[in-house]
This record gives C-alpha cells, structure tokens and sequence, in this order.
C-alpha cells in the first residue's frame, strides 16, 4: 500500500471539512454543485467518473487524480477503462499528461492492495 496515498485519502475528509468551515460559502456551492453532476444521468457515473480522471490527468491535477481514479473503480470501472482514459488523456495532451498516468496505476495499485 502506498503510503503516500494512504496519507491523503485519511487526510482528504478533514483537510476538505476545513476548507468548508474556512469559506462556507464555496464549500457548500461546489458541493451542490457536484453532488448535482456527480451522479447517474444521460451518462452513467462511471462515465462521469472516467471523464474526470481524465481531465485530471490532463490538467496534471494529482489530488482529482486520486480521487477521480478511486471513484471510478468504486463506480464500477475495471483497471483497464482507468487506465484507457488516462491514456485518452495523454494522447491529447501529450508528454506533460503521459507522466501523469504513474499517479493514476499508483492508485489502482494501492486500491488492489487493500
């Protein structure tokens, strides 16, 4: 198990309960806001959750990568979507995204080890 993902996934909940409580506003805007997208629709949240890994690779966002690759294995995608949309990414966004995929087979590592 990696230790660093351990680190932020037991950290994310408060880390993200102290955003909330430093600026509510924002907190519970973005909230309704995702909780709004981040569910089944016209797309399957697998989907959804496949599209976010995605731009997250692209962006080169490691945090949305770690939770956007664990989502969308709890969502129900195999290891092999996951790491197809990482490559979708890649190749849009060449070079700077392609090293990004490590962060995304860190995770499916870590989750295959718990």
């Amino acid at each position: 198990m990696s230790t660093e993902l351990a680190g932020f996934y037991s950290t994310w909940k408060s880390d993200r309960g102290r955003m909330n409580r430093e600026s509510p506003e924002m907190g519970r805007g973005f909230a309704t806001f995702y909780q709004s997208v981040m569910k089944d629709g016209a797309l399957a949240l697998r989907d959804k959750e496949l599209i976010a890994l995605a731009i997250s690779v692209a962006l080169r966002c490691t945090p949305c990568i770690y939770l956007h690759a664990r989502g969308a294995v709890k969502a129900g995608a195999s290891r092999a979507q996951v790491l197809d949309a990482a490559a979708v990414a890649a190749m849009m966004q060449g070079g700077p995204s392609f090293v990004y995929v490590r962060e995304v087979i860190k995770v499916l590592d870590h989750l295959e080890a718990q």
